[in-house]
């Protein structure tokens, strides 16, 4: 699969309305048309396509993005934010990366919002406000709460084997902090 079928699907196919909602027929259709690619992507073979800054973004969505989808409520939903946020920092610094649209560079800055790194967050909320996208900028805020709160995502205890602390069950209680 060439990267520009990952970019047309999610920028062009999909309606923006569904990138952050769950949705089983998504989820469903990401695992039919990409679970190889994300499989290939995971073991580092698409390591062609981060030759520019459109195929890198490709391989952050498919590790960043589909990976949620694909194993919703699962560990592996979170075991490529590493690969992912790595790709992201990365990306940064590629000539070409200015010449993405503001939309595709908010999804190439995405991994640094899904970090549970509080040195991580403090970086990346500088690079969503240079970015200019106030939807982007506020759930990078609203993210970076809930890490500076608790130091994780308590939303993804249950997913990844951890004790949620009183004050976290709580907060789940409240029905905040789901992204």
């Amino acid at each position: 699969m060439h990267y520009d079928a990952v970019l047309d699907f999610w920028f062009e196919q999909i309606p923006e309305s569904k990138w952050f909602k769950r949705d089983d027929a998504l989820d469903k259709q990401i695992r039919q048309t990409f679970s190889a690619t994300w499989e290939a992507a995971r073991c580092g073979e698409l390591f062609h396509w981060r030759e520019n800054s459109k195929g890198r973004l490709a391989e952050i969505i498919v590790l960043d993005q589909f990976s949620r989808n694909l194993h919703r409520e699962s560990a592996l939903a979170y075991a490529q934010d590493g690969m992912a946020l790595v790709l992201s920092q990365e990306i940064l610094q590629q000539p070409d990366w200015t010449r993405l649209n503001s939309k595709e560079k908010a999804f190439s800055l995405m991994p640094w919002m899904h970090s549970e790194s509080p040195v991580i967050h403090n970086q990346g909320i500088k690079h969503f406000e240079a970015l200019g996208e106030p939807g982007f900028t506020d759930s990078a805020y609203r993210h970076k709460a809930v890490i500076d709160r608790f130091g994780r995502y308590p939303h993804r205890n249950q997913d990844l084997a951890r004790q949620s602390s009183e004050d976290e069950q709580a907060f789940l209680r409240e029905g905040k902090g789901r992204f």
